[in-house]
């Protein structure tokens, strides 16, 4: 149930830079959302139906990318991308240290929104 909140503030978010732009309708909204975090799409989009329901942005369909989870190395700055925190070694890949910090993969997001 922790979706609703979050989708209230994407909800809200929509309607401010849609009424901001002039626009009649919400046609699609695109989030990114950290692989990390546990918000689930199916809940996200009823939640957002029920929100947006009579409004501008009835019927929106949310289309949502995944971010990868990354985190930087605290001794060389390397980069890198991890895809299952239960089997990858959450060592840098550059210079083997293990004091790492998470970059990505909890985050939500608007991306854009298209509109008529």
């Amino acid at each position: 149930m922790h979706e609703l909140p979050i989708t209230k503030s994407i909800y809200q978010m929509v309607l401010k830079h849609a009424k901001r732009g002039n626009a009649e309708r919400v046609i699609s909204v695109n989030l990114e959302i950290g692989a990390l975090s546990d918000l689930q799409d199916e809940w996200l989009q009823r939640y957002f139906d029920y929100l947006s329901r009579g409004t501008i942005a009835d019927g929106a369909k949310l289309i949502i990318d995944r971010v990868p989870v990354a985190f930087q190395c605290n001794h060389c700055q390397q980069s890198f991308e991890v895809y299952s925190l239960l089997k990858d070694d959450l060592s840098c890949t550059q210079c083997g240290s293990r004091e790492v910090t998470l970059v990505s993969g909890r985050e939500y997001q608007v991306k854009n929104l298209e509109v008529q």
